[in-house]
């Protein structure tokens, strides 16, 4: 078992629901590398995931959703921290789900049965109104602004594509988003150039949508990133200066 392992470790953990409190719940599933794949546990650094899960408040027995997910990064951690009366839901944009992606996930579930795989266009998120507790959408809002012909993204109205997002939470619900920071200006444009976005354009469309901000962060900020680079540059690539940002439906 998972969590027994872990208990020889030396963790404080005797299982999802232990008296232990979520936080060594957290540490324990970011440490458990064993469970988790090398490429992932290799990103820890820039993206914290242990903070981020602390900060956005993830509880066992929640039902997740995990847009963009077929990477099994945040899969990986979430899993036993939600537990087996917990859900994780990851959806996955048609758009980039491919024979690969389908196998590595049939691989993950035959271990995880708290795992689901949704897929459906970029533009129609496959999420059932009024069911998920929990989402966390990382490093992908800006892709709402995105179009691509080579990879079949048309453009979208972020309006009504967050339109879906708020009828698939339920009442009280947390969005955690975190994004690589732009400079101010037109998202269409930072996104097509850099893959940036403005986090005043996150607030502004989250509070359109009826989402109210209940929290944001620092710690994934990184003043010396050059935010007129693009993401992908080597100078730059996993060490981008990060918004974090968490939002909350109303009761």
């Amino acid at each position: 078992m998972r969590w027994m392992a872990l208990i020889g470790m030396g963790l404080a953990i005797t299982s999802p629901a232990s008296s232990a409190g979520k936080s060594d719940m957290v540490a324990a599933a970011v440490a458990d590398s064993a469970h988790r794949s090398g490429d992932n546990v290799k990103l820890d650094a820039s993206r914290k995931p242990g903070e981020v899960l602390k900060f956005l408040g993830l509880k066992p027995g929640m039902r997740v959703s995990d847009p963009f997910g077929s990477n099994l990064y945040w899969a990986e951690i979430i899993t036993p921290i939600i537990g087996p009366k917990g859900r994780v839901s990851i959806w996955q944009p048609k758009q980039f789900y491919d024979q690969k992606a389908y196998d590595k996930f049939t691989a993950f579930r035959a271990t995880h049965p708290n795992a689901w795989m949704r897929v459906s266009p970029f533009e129609a998120p496959d999420l059932p109104a009024s069911t998920y507790d929990f989402m966390l959408i990382n490093l992908d809002y800006h892709d709402v602004y995105w179009e691509s012909a080579k990879y079949g993204v048309v453009k979208m109205d972020p309006d009504a594509w967050l339109k879906t997002i708020y009828a698939a939470m339920k009442p009280g619900a947390v969005v955690g988003v975190i994004d690589h920071v732009a400079s101010p200006g037109d998202p269409r444009v930072s996104v097509e150039k850099l893959h940036r976005i403005d986090p005043a354009v996150v607030r502004a469309d989250f509070k359109r949508a009826g989402f109210k901000l209940e929290a944001e962060s620092n710690f994934l900020r990184n003043p010396a990133d050059d935010h007129s680079l693009l993401v992908f540059n080597p100078a730059i690539r996993g060490k981008t200066d990060r918004f974090i940002m968490k939002f909350r439906k109303p009761r």
